[in-house]
C-alpha cells in the first residue's frame, strides 16, 4: 500500500526539499526596503559564524545591513518556516488522525482557544513578559491547548473518543468560543481592542528578535521528529481503528498522542504568528497527491514545504504594497483557497475514472 518511491528516492526527496527551503532561507531576506546582495547575505552569516573573514564593503558598512538582516529580517524569516513547518506537519497529523484530506489544525477548536486566550490577554490592565513572549503570546498558546483539552473530554465517551464526537465536540467548543469572544468585545467599549482581534485572526509573524525563535524552534523541531516516529501508527490508522487494531496499536492511546502532539506544534505556531489559516490544509493534501499516503515521508515532506511555502507567502506579505503590510493569513487564504479548488477538481476527475 505503502510502496509508492523506494527509500532511495524518498531521501532524494527530502534532500531537494530541504535545499528549496534553504534557498529560500538565504534568497528571501535580500528583499524589502532597503535591498541586500544575496551574496553579502552569505558573507556576512559566514562571517558570524567565524569560518571566514569576508571583506564587506562600504555600502554594506554605511548602511547597517548587518543590523537589517540579523535584528530584523532573518528572525522573521526563521519564524515563518518554522510557523510553515509546523502547521503543515500538524495538518498531516490531524489529517490522518481523522482520516479527513479536509481537515487541518484548527479543526477541533485551535483557532478558537488562541484566539480566546489572545483576547482575553488583549483586555487585561496589564503587561507581562515570559521569555520575551508578551501576554498575549503566552495566553494563545494556552488558550490553543486548553480548547483541544476541552474538546477531548467531552468528546471521550466509557474510555473511547469517537472520530465524529470529536469532530462534533470541536464544532461546538468553536463556535461557543468565537461567540463569548465577540460578547467580551462588544461589552468592553473600547474600539481598538476589536482591531486587535482581528490582527491577531489574520495572522502575521510577529517575533521581536532571536529569543522567541530559541525558545519556539525546539518545540516545533523536535514536535516535527517526534511526529515521524508516529509514521507507522498513522499508517496503521489510515486503514480504520479496528484494521489498526489488528495490527497491534494501541488505538486509543496513539490517538492522544496523535492529538497532543498536532495541537502542540499548531499552539507553538499560533503564539507567534496569530492564525495563518490553508497552510495546513492545503500543503499537506498537495504533498499527499504528489508523493503518496505514506507518512513516513509524507510528514517530513509536508514540513519542509510548509515552511517555504510560508517564507514566500510572508515575502509577498511584507513587499507586495510596501510600506504597507498585508495580513499574511489573508494571502495564504488567496494563494490557497483558489489552489485547494484545483486539487479538489483534479482530485474528482482521477476517482471518477
Amino acid at each position: 500500500m505503502f510502496t509508492r518511491l523506494k527509500q532511495n528516492h524518498r531521501v532524494l526527496v527530502l534532500v531537494v526539499l530541504g535545499a528549496i527551503l534553504l534557498l529560500c532561507l538565504l534568497i528571501v531576506p535580500a528583499f524589502g526596503g532597503e535591498p541586500i546582495s544575496p551574496l553579502d547575505i552569505v558573507k556576512v552569516a559566514l562571517n558570524k559564524l567565524g569560518l571566514t573573514n569576508f571583506s564587506l564593503s562600504p555600502a554594506w558598512e554605511a548602511r547597517n545591513h548587518e543590523s537589517i538582516l540579523f535584528q530584523i529580517r532573518l528572525p522573521r524569516v526563521v519564524a515563518g518556516a518554522l510557523v510553515g513547518a509546523a502547521l503543515a506537519a500538524a495538518g498531516v497529523l490531524f489529517q490522518g488522525l481523522l482520516r479527513n484530506p479536509m481537515a487541518d489544525p484548527y479543526i477541533i477548536g485551535t483557532s478558537a482557544g488562541a484566539a480566546f486566550g489572545a483576547t482575553i490577554a488583549m483586555m487585561l490592565p496589564i503587561s507581562i513578559a515570559f521569555l520575551s513572549f508578551g501576554l498575549v503570546s503566552i495566553a494563545a498558546f494556552f488558550g490553543a491547548l486548553g480548547a483541544v483539552l476541552l474538546v477531548y473530554n467531552l468528546a471521550r465517551v466509557g474510555g473511547k473518543t469517537p472520530i465524529v464526537s470529536m469532530l462534533l465536540a470541536g464544532f461546538a467548543v468553536s463556535a461557543m468560543l468565537t461567540a463569548i469572544l465577540f460578547f467580551m468585545v462588544t461589552l468592553s467599549g473600547r474600539p481598538g481592542l476589536l482591531q486587535n482581534v482581528f490582527s491577531f485572526l489574520m495572522g502575521s509573524i510577529s517575533v521581536s528578535g532571536w529569543n522567541q525563535i530559541i525558545i519556539v524552534a525546539p518545540l516545533i523541531i523536535g514536535g516535527i521528529v517526534a511526529a515521524r516516529f508516529l509514521a507507522f501508527r498513522l499508517n496503521a490508522l489510515s486503514l480504520g481503528e479496528e484494521g489498526a487494531a489488528y495490527l497491534g496499536i494501541n488505538v486509543e492511546r496513539d490517538k492522544l498522542t496523535i492529538l497532543a502532539l498536532g495541537s502542540l506544534l499548531t499552539g507553538a505556531a499560533v503564539c507567534i504568528s496569530g492564525l495563518v489559516g490553508f497552510v495546513g490544509l492545503v500543503v499537506p493534501h498537495a504533498v499527499r497527491l504528489v508523493l503518496g499516503p505514506d507518512h513516513r515521508l509524507l510528514l517530513p515532506a509536508a514540513a519542509l514545504s510548509g515552511g517555504a511555502f510560508l517564507v514566500i507567502a510572508d515575502l509577498f506579505a511584507r513587499t507586495m504594497l510596501y510600506p504597507r503590510e498585508i495580513p499574511l493569513g489573508i494571502l495564504t487564504a488567496i494563494i490557497g483557497a483558489p489552489f485547494f479548488i484545483y486539487l479538489l477538481r483534479r482530485t474528482r476527475r482521477e476517482y471518477a475514472f
